[in-house]
């Protein structure tokens, strides 16, 4: 048996102060956002953990990468016919997650999920290297294969195939625009008096902040 008990760190780097923040979470998102992408130390700022129940029941987390967000909420694309999107159309409640170690901050976003337009979703589509989009049309994703080489080979194909020519979005791919319900800020703090500070979507659209304690 591996002992974790002795695996401690003092968190020591910031503060999280109701006299300092916005009214609204995407403001403060887009904040710590900038400030953990200009302090480095992270390979992929926009990594988050997407966790959704499955249609067995069972919750499943993944990590992905966010793609956009806007006032309206985060975006993020897959197959619509993958086990995360078959989980989503069947229960659309789904939670982020971000966890900036090197700013020892961490996200949640609990939000409620739906399709991006077709539109937002050819446009990003198109914006994608070549090799990306021929593999999310190659890519039956979620299913069992026999091996590596069905992919591979069936890439091939598909090089010749759309060789010269434009690669249309198959319409089995495209966007999830997460709508945020509550949004919690925690940010590490000496002696495990961590600040958690926590949005939550009112009936008018406002959002009532309040402090969890740690």
């Amino acid at each position: 048996m591996k002992e974790l008990g002795n695996y401690r760190k003092s968190y020591e780097k910031s503060e999280l102060l109701e006299t300092n923040i916005p009214e609204d979470p995407i403001n403060l998102f887009n904040r710590w956002f900038h400030e953990v992408e200009d302090f480095g130390g992270v390979d992929e700022v926009n990594a988050m953990t997407v966790s959704t129940f499955g249609l067995d029941g069972f919750p499943k987390s993944r990590v992905l990468l966010l793609k956009q967000y806007t006032y309206e909420g985060f975006i993020f694309y897959t197959n619509y016919n993958s086990e995360k999107g078959r989980a989503i159309a069947n229960n659309p409640n789904i939670c982020l997650s971000f966890f900036w170690h090197s700013m020892e901050r961490q996200v949640i976003i609990k939000g409620i999920a739906e399709k991006t337009s077709e539109n937002t979703s050819d446009g990003y589509f198109e914006s994608r290297p070549t090799g990306s989009k021929l593999g999310a049309i190659v890519s039956n994703q979620s299913e069992v294969i026999s091996s590596r080489v069905v992919l591979e080979d069936g890439l091939k194909q598909l090089e010749k195939d759309f060789e010269g020519k434009e690669i249309p979005r198959p319409q089995f791919w495209g966007g999830f625009l997460v709508r945020p319900i509550e949004v919690e800020f925690w940010q590490g703090r000496p002696n495990r008096l961590h600040d958690r500070i926590r949005y939550h979507l009112q009936e008018d659209y406002s959002w009532k902040i309040e402090r969890l304690a740690p």
